[in-house]
């Protein structure tokens, strides 16, 4: 080595060779970009917190004013295409067994009701043809007539043996309805229709082994004017029983003939879970041209539910501002093809869309027993 010359220094900034292999070390990272525990640590307090809030918003049933996390964009064109369904046009509503019995005379004493106008009496008797079911804000669903008009029972007939108490004045003011060419709505059982032979011979349609009747002052389809008459009539219930009233529920419990027990809404109709949706993260998506076919349903007042457990009742903020009903942390929607209470047309549109239960679950066998 010449004596000018000194032993090269590794500078501080270079990879120190590593003692037994002699290759160099890696270069030690940046302290700006070293790991932050504390920043990590803070990151997920704040994801925890986010998603507690949003399960606790809905879980409590509670109304959130966040919109959901994220959103699917509807895509363009017909509905049907993405798994929507569509309305269709409005169909038959509805597919009765025969009972004989002898009307039991005269009408005469209290109970039997008496009307001012008895001057339609033939038109009253017209056959009742497909029967709809009718929301009734005091009652519920009633049972109609093809054209609106409600259908009573009276407690001095019978179901078993079906028979008739309901003669001369007394069916001038209440007209039996004829047995011929009716069938039951949708949301009835086909079952329940039969007939009862009168006294005069005619067959008269009954429910449930009940006897229906018209009633002479309702003037008007949604008419129940009848209803409690002589503390003895009483519009018709789908199942056959009466009608009853009671305070009005945005949420209530519906028997239908071939889905069981399902939820529907204010107006009596039923109410839709879509597998597009998502409960948590809670997405949407029914959006744009959806919206056409399937309608969100409005918020519900905790204190008007029936036969629905109120924690499984929440509302939401759709991406537009407006609130949804959700039932089960799911955003839940009526059917424009749906016309009447107990219709289920939208049951398994596309596969996509199923009604509810009232355990918040979406239904998608028929009912058994």
């Amino acid at each position: 080595m010449s004596p000018l010359s000194t032993p090269s220094t590794p500078s501080p900034q270079s990879p120190q060779p590593h003692p037994r292999t002699g290759r160099p070390r890696p270069a030690a990272r940046p302290a700006s970009r070293r790991p932050n525990p504390q920043r990590r640590h803070a990151a997920l307090a704040v994801t925890a917190a986010a998603v507690m809030a949003l399960t606790t918003a809905c879980g409590s049933g509670d109304s959130t004013d966040a919109a959901p996390v994220a959103n699917d964009k509807a895509p363009s064109g017909s509905g049907s295409s993405a798994g929507y369904g569509s309305g269709d046009a409005g169909n038959g509503y509805g597919s009765g067994g025969s009972g004989n019995g002898a009307g039991k005379g005269q009408a005469g004493g209290d109970g039997y009701g008496s009307a001012d106008d008895t001057s339609r009496p033939a038109a009253q008797a017209a056959p009742a043809r497909i029967l709809a079911l009718r929301q009734s804000p005091a009652l519920g669903p009633v049972v109609t007539d093809s054209k609106g008009m409600a259908l009573y029972r009276f407690d001095k007939d019978t179901a078993e043996p079906p028979d008739s108490a309901c003669s001369g004045a007394c069916a001038t003011t209440w007209p039996p309805v004829p047995a011929d060419d009716a069938t039951a709505a949708s949301g009835m059982a086909a079952s329940a229709l039969g007939s009862v032979t009168r006294a005069d011979g005619t067959r008269q349609l009954t429910i449930s082994g009940w006897p229906a009747y018209r009633y002479a002052k309702d003037t008007a389809p949604g008419d129940t004017k009848g209803h409690g008459v002589g503390g003895t009539w009483n519009a018709f219930a789908p199942d056959g029983k009466k009608a009853t009233a009671g305070a009005a529920t945005d949420v209530s419990v519906f028997d239908q003939p071939k889905l069981g027990k399902l939820l529907v809404d204010k107006e009596g109709r039923t109410v839709y879970r879509f597998t597009k949706d998502s409960a948590w993260p809670m997405r949407f998506g029914c959006n744009g041209a959806c919206l056409d076919t399937w309608k969100p349903v409005g918020p519900a007042d905790k204190s008007k539910l029936e036969g629905v457990p109120a924690k499984l009742i929440s509302t939401v903020t759709r991406p537009d501002g407006t609130e949804q009903l959700t039932v089960d942390c799911w955003p839940v929607y009526t059917f424009s093809g749906d016309k009447q209470p107990g219709d289920v047309k939208g049951q398994g549109k596309m596969g996509t869309w199923f009604a509810v239960s009232p355990e918040g679950k979406k239904i998608t066998s028929p009912a058994t027993g």
